[in-house]
């Protein structure tokens, strides 16, 4: 199982409506994202900036599974409403690299 970080930025005045679109994700979504060998999915907001903690089977994998999911097309749609970056699904690695941990 991998452990991938991912941080992304909501554009300014779209917190509460991020905080409320995600208080329920869809049955749909939630189905493809475990289909897709997710285990965990944390959010993290500080102000606009979002922090991701996924815990999936393989990353490369869900990427691309999800990339044309017809419950993740219209979420994807939403969110990038709210995002300054729109995921476009062209990038298989995140950018977030470990740099250390507490052993």
């Amino acid at each position: 199982m991998e452990t991938v970080a991912l941080h992304t930025q909501l554009r300014e005045g779209r917190e509460a409506d991020y905080d409320r679109i995600h208080a329920t994700i869809p049955a749909e979504l939630d189905g493809a994202l475990r289909e897709a060998g997710v285990h965990s999915w944390r959010i993290w907001r500080s102000g606009r900036e979002l922090f991701h903690l996924v815990e999936v089977d393989d990353y490369r994998a869900m990427r691309a599974f999800l990339s044309e999911h017809p419950a993740n097309i219209p979420w994807q749609a939403q969110m990038a409403e709210l995002l300054e970056v729109e995921d476009d699904y062209s990038g298989a690695e995140p950018d977030v690299r470990l740099v250390w941990e507490l052993p």
